[in-house]
């Protein structure tokens, strides 16, 4: 028999249990990165994510972990349900807390539970128990977001529900070097890339790459402060804070990939990613001043090459951004599975989530006709 226990803290849990569960090449599920999360202050009191890890113990040992959180708000999680927060808030009703099964900040898909143990033994002991844990918690709802389909598929219930979303990631057909990738552009799509990168080093900008240790302190000074820097132009402050990412290079180097703009030797745009062994995650961006184009360059383009040259099979550079397509990141499907605890809202949720998929199946035909490659014959 298998039993859930939750802790508020993975510490509790331990790297090396939690690493042996989880593996460790897909670095949001490493110990080490939502560890860094606590320790740093970037999640835990204060900040509206407190965590609430999931253990599965059969007797005194764990064949399971997943990552939870007790939500008092929806930032952070890029599957927005604001709507419905709205719509319980009208019938009088609290929508928070929720619970979160996700990776906070981190719109990166992948998988949510590490075992050992077929997933088919595991989801169900997970899935009878959400509301229970719901209901300890006083929680609306539970939500599992960026999980892979297979996972998915096993969440899936009368009152479990799936929910497609989209998002624009490359993939590596065997390039050889990026002028090999853009011989698959027609000749406008390819012209118009070109003059893009051009624009770039006429400013006079140079791009560098750095990874793992290469990333000094200075360098990652000079980093969080346009990570800094590109939030307060949206009016808030980023929710990471600097120890998170001194933790990351200090216990996670092998993951971290950093490429750094430089004007007349000094830097002035930095994109932090996170890599596994075939796979770059686009992770964090920000500039100093606008250059013309550099968004582009240092977050698209330099990764491209970095993919290239590593031989990565995929780039996925974050959510959103239909502008992608046209630099040849391809339409994907991507997952999430909601619990609402509320009998009264799961029909209409239901219904507006069967309507959402129809119109994203629709919307991902349409742009998948927008890509920038040359017709087939």
């Amino acid at each position: 028999m298998l039993d859930i226990v939750l802790t508020d803290n993975i510490e509790s849990i331990g790297a090396e249990l939690w690493n042996e569960l989880c593996g460790t090449d897909y670095p949001f599920l490493r110990y080490e990165f939502l560890h860094a999360l606590e320790q740093s202050g970037s999640v835990g009191k204060g900040t509206g994510w407190l965590p609430l890890h999931l253990s599965l113990k059969e007797g005194d040992t764990t064949v399971a972990v997943m990552p939870l959180y007790l939500k008092q708000h929806s930032y952070g999680e890029y599957v927005f349900d604001w709507a419905w927060a709205d719509a319980y808030s009208r019938y009088g009703l609290e929508y928070y807390p929720k619970l979160l099964s996700a990776i906070p900040f981190t719109p990166a898909y992948g998988p949510r539970i590490g075992t050992k143990r077929p997933l088919e033994q595991v989801i169900p002991v997970i899935r009878e128990g959400i509301p229970q844990i719901a209901a300890k918690m006083n929680a609306s709802s539970w939500h599992g977001l960026f999980a892979p389909q297979d996972t998915i598929d096993l969440f899936r219930s009368e009152t479990l529900m799936p929910r497609l979303g989209s998002q624009y990631h490359w993939f590596n057909h065997e390039y050889r070097d990026f002028d090999h990738f853009l011989e698959h552009f027609s000749s406008r799509k390819r012209k118009n890339l070109r003059k893009e990168r051009k624009k770039v080093t006429d400013q006079g900008v140079e791009l560098r790459t750095f990874a793992g240790k290469e990333i000094t302190d200075t360098l990652l000074h000079r980093f969080y402060h346009f990570y800094q820097i590109t939030y307060l132009k949206r009016g808030r402050k980023g929710y990471l804070t600097p120890e998170f990412f001194t933790r990351l290079r200090d216990t996670m180097p092998e993951h971290l990939v950093l490429v750094v703009a430089f004007v007349d030797e000094q830097a002035v745009a930095g994109a932090l990613s996170l890599r596994s062994s075939t796979t770059l995650y686009g992770r964090y961006w920000g500039c100093l001043e606008e250059y013309d184009s550099l968004h582009f360059e240092t977050c698209y383009y330099q990764g491209i090459e970095y993919c290239i040259r590593e031989r990565l099979e995929r780039f996925d550079p974050g959510a959103q951004g239909e502008h992608k397509i046209q630099r040849g990141f391809e339409p994907i499907e991507t997952w999430s599975v909601h619990w609402i605890q509320e009998p009264g809202f799961r029909e209409p949720i239901a219904r507006f989530l069967e309507e959402e998929e129809a119109m994203m199946r629709e919307q991902i035909a349409e742009l998948t006709t927008w890509l920038p490659f040359k017709k087939s014959p």
